[in-house]
């Protein structure tokens, strides 16, 4: 019992050196990779400026001042110019970001927790393998954007809604990927052993198989945090989202649009940061699928 004990607790420490040393070979591509590394330093100045919102934004988002309506970019005190009420736009930006970012990270959030559950039920169970993937096709049938709003429709307007409709059309990607990981996993000489050792199921998944199928969905999650921000910015423009006077950056842009030619910058200051945010997203994703990529050798 003793060298039986040892060994497992030699092969523990194995298993941990070993998943430390891949830690430590992706961080150094990652950091190798200079596109990767500007998006990382873009969400990392988006994150503090949502946490410290109140202290860096020069003004109320909220505060109206009929005088400096429609003030162009680089007026004197509001430098990205004011919208149709006479709010500071780069105030409302600031605060914004939250929204974005809380919006973006608690619906890919939701995504996981339901479509990893489904994802490892469907791959380690063939019984329920079936069951689960036809609901899934159901669910990849409609368009994304169409099944968003057909929730948001359900459920009524709001923020909190969004996230409820972007995260159901999150899950079934994130099913598919863990799927065909627990299917390639779960006949593993070393899953078979834990099998016979008589460790329960939901040991193996979570313990053993899970952890090896963490590459591929961080950097789905990651890419899906940018296309969340977009589509909740989509669903905000057509009025379904954030509510007029909340400074979401799609609502931003809608309210933007009837003033398109005479001040252009009420909208197009909005679309930029959209924009901006889900390029890093998008760069930082490409990042981590090379450098997660273990068929890739270090140079």
């Amino acid at each position: 019992m003793a060298t039986e004990s040892l060994t497992n607790r030699s092969a523990v420490g194995l298993v941990d050196v070993k998943a430390q040393s891949q830690t430590s070979r992706a961080w150094r591509r990652l950091k190798r990779d200079k596109l990767a590394m500007f998006g990382l330093a873009i969400l990392i100045i988006l994150v503090l400026t949502a946490v410290f919102a109140p202290k860096i934004a020069p003004h109320d988002p909220y505060e109206q001042n009929l005088v400096m309506r429609f003030k162009p970019v680089g007026t004197e005190g509001y430098p990205l110019g004011t919208d149709g009420f006479g709010r500071d736009i780069l105030s409302r930006l600031i605060h914004g970001s939250r929204i974005s970012l809380v919006v973006g990270l608690s619906s890919v959030s939701l995504g996981l927790l339901f479509g990893v559950t489904l994802g490892l039920i469907a791959g380690y169970y063939p019984r329920m393998d079936n069951i689960v993937m036809r609901a899934v096709d159901v669910m990849l049938a409609f368009p994304g954007v169409l099944l968003a709003i057909a929730v948001v429709a359900a459920l009524g307007p709001g923020m909190w809604n969004v996230v409820v409709a972007i995260g159901i059309w999150s899950i079934p990607t994130f099913a598919r990927i863990v799927r065909g990981q627990v299917l390639a996993i779960k006949d593993s000489e070393y899953i078979t052993a834990t099998q016979a050792l008589g460790c329960k199921d939901a040991r193996i998944l979570f313990k053993h198989i899970l952890p090896n199928c963490l590459a591929p969905v961080t950097v789905y999650a990651t890419m899906r945090i940018a296309s969340s921000i977009m589509s909740a910015a989509t669903l905000s423009f057509l009025g379904l989202g954030a509510q007029p006077p909340i400074p979401e950056w799609g609502a931003m842009i809608a309210e933007g649009r009837s003033y398109l030619y005479n001040a252009p910058h009420i909208a197009t200051v909005p679309g930029l940061a959209i924009m901006l945010v889900v390029f890093a997203f998008n760069l930082l994703g490409d990042g981590l699928r090379d450098a997660l990529d273990p068929n890739l050798k270090d140079v």
